[in-house]
């Protein structure tokens, strides 16, 4: 299984949810809020704006982002980094 990487910035996930079609729809303080279109509903996930995003916060958003696409987390971490 591919490594999740320990040092990702809040803005460069941001960058890498836009290849699945997720678009930044607000900012509340240090927090982005992206949605996009998952069978026919629209699906949001929330990121941290921080230096570096922590790693239990970074898998439950690439668990979360799975779910959603009806992947395996491994295939999710495989196509992001």
């Amino acid at each position: 299984m591919p490594r999740v990487p320990r040092d990702i910035s809040g803005q460069t996930l941001v960058k890498l949810l836009s290849s699945y079609g997720y678009r930044i729809t607000r900012q509340t303080g240090s927090h982005i809020r992206l949605t996009a279109q998952a069978k026919g509903k629209d699906h949001h996930i929330t990121v941290p704006n921080h230096e570096y995003v922590k790693i239990g916060t970074l898998n439950s958003i690439l668990n979360d982002l799975a779910q959603s696409l009806g992947k395996s987390k491994e295939e999710v971490v495989k196509d992001l980094f």
